[in-house]
């Protein structure tokens, strides 16, 4: 006997739900807000999601930049001893 496991994940998600729900809302004129209101959990997710990557990317430029620096001094330190010999 061989068993077969199989696990699907997906799906439309809490923001996508929660969009779905605006527009809802805002076409059967419950809610008088504005589109960007309405569409806001699309934009504050991808703005949330732009500015936590942006800021990894800084932060890992700039231990990379350190780190270069850390290696190019060892580096010129080696050569420097190699030529006094």
């Amino acid at each position: 006997m061989s068993e077969s496991k199989t696990t699907t994940s997906g799906g439309i998600g809490f923001i996508g739900l929660l969009t779905i729900a605006f527009i809802i809302l805002k076409l059967c004129n419950v809610v008088q807000w504005s589109w960007w209101w309405v569409l806001s959990p699309i934009w504050i997710t991808a703005a949330l999601v732009l500015t936590i990557v942006l800021t990894c990317f800084l932060i890992l430029s700039k231990h990379n930049k350190n780190e270069s620096k850390k290696y190019k001094k060892r580096l010129e330190e080696l050569i420097n001893k190699h030529n006094n010999k």
